[in-house]
């Protein structure tokens, strides 16, 4: 029984590629039905495994020295607030005439919203019990990351997955390399940051989708993504099966933010371009929901840790 062109619709083929296959010559000479853009569901939340610490620095209007007697009250005002807000603090340095601290934050904290809560509510609290005329902060901060391992660290450790997994030894590797020659400047009003993360992907059920050339296509897409957004792709390393990233973001953006925009828009340009590489894995989505995310920065956390914990 010849098929109706109402169920061969629905299966997805297109009707100007269908023919009699009561023939069996025709059959054999049919031109193979290509494969259709697939739709792929966003991704509106993800399972995370992260250690993002912070090094912050803001200082008080016009430099006046505030907290030169009251600096153990200041102190505890932060505290009280960080435990408020779910800021996990990890080191207190507090100075006449600025604040030092480090923090442990969650994925969805944005640095910029982290520093204004802290800034408004310490400033409320500060004025009211000491009477201070506002206001007690200057509004430019410094914002720094960093981890358990050095930026340079993590840059050489995405250098070296192709001999890490054991691909360098094909003919041709299936992994994508790519680090910028010249790192994009980012910019943000009033703060001097430098905000660098190590992400990884991975796809889903771990299957084995990329190629070189496929590294290559979704690398491009990612940094015109990323030039759009406004963060920053200083190295990408594609393996077949899981993508590690070394991005910079601004201030604004919590880095949440910007892998919901590498995983949402990667995924949407590969089902879009080469939806057949996800149907010869077998998958109906390009990611799986669950992300590492690690800071990283000049200097790491215990060395940081261990200098605003020495005596003035």
């Amino acid at each position: 029984m010849q098929p109706t062109k109402k169920g061969l619709r629905n299966r997805g083929i297109p009707q100007r590629q269908l023919v009699d296959c009561s023939d069996p010559a025709l059959h054999r000479e049919a031109p193979q039905p290509y494969s259709p853009p697939m739709y792929l569901t966003p991704f509106t939340s993800l399972a995370w495994a992260y250690r993002l610490h912070y090094y912050l620095c803001f200082r008080t209007h016009r430099r006046r020295p505030v907290f030169t007697s009251k600096a153990a009250q200041l102190t505890e005002f932060v505290s009280e607030i960080c435990a408020r807000h779910d800021y996990h603090a990890l080191e207190y340095q507090p100075r006449p005439d600025q604040f030092r601290c480090l923090l442990s934050l969650q994925p969805a904290q944005a640095i910029s919203k982290v520093i204004q809560t802290i800034k408004a509510n310490s400033s409320r609290e500060y004025s009211q019990q000491f009477v201070l005329a506002k206001p007690v902060w200057a509004r430019g901060f410094l914002a720094k990351s960093v981890g358990r391992m050095c930026t340079g660290a993590v840059r050489k450790y995405l250098e070296q997955q192709s001999q890490h997994h054991g691909y360098d030894s094909r003919v041709l590797p299936p992994i994508y390399r790519y680090r910028a020659s010249q790192p994009v400047e980012l910019k943000a009003a009033h703060a001097c940051f430098d905000l660098n993360h190590h992400l990884v992907f991975a796809t889903c059920q771990r299957k084995g989708v990329f190629t070189s050339d496929l590294g290559k296509a979704l690398s491009d897409y990612w940094l015109k993504v990323a030039t759009a957004r406004g963060f920053a792709i200083d190295q990408i390393s594609v393996v077949p099966d899981h993508v590690h990233l070394l991005v910079r973001i601004v201030p604004k953006m919590s880095i949440e933010e910007c892998v919901l925009l590498l995983m949402n828009n990667g995924q949407h340009f590969i089902g879009r371009n080469y939806p057949q590489a996800l149907i010869e894995a077998g998958i109906n989505q390009l990611w799986e929901a669950s992300v590492y995310a690690g800071t990283c920065g000049e200097l790491t956390t215990a060395l940081i840790k261990a200098w605003l914990n020495t005596p003035l």
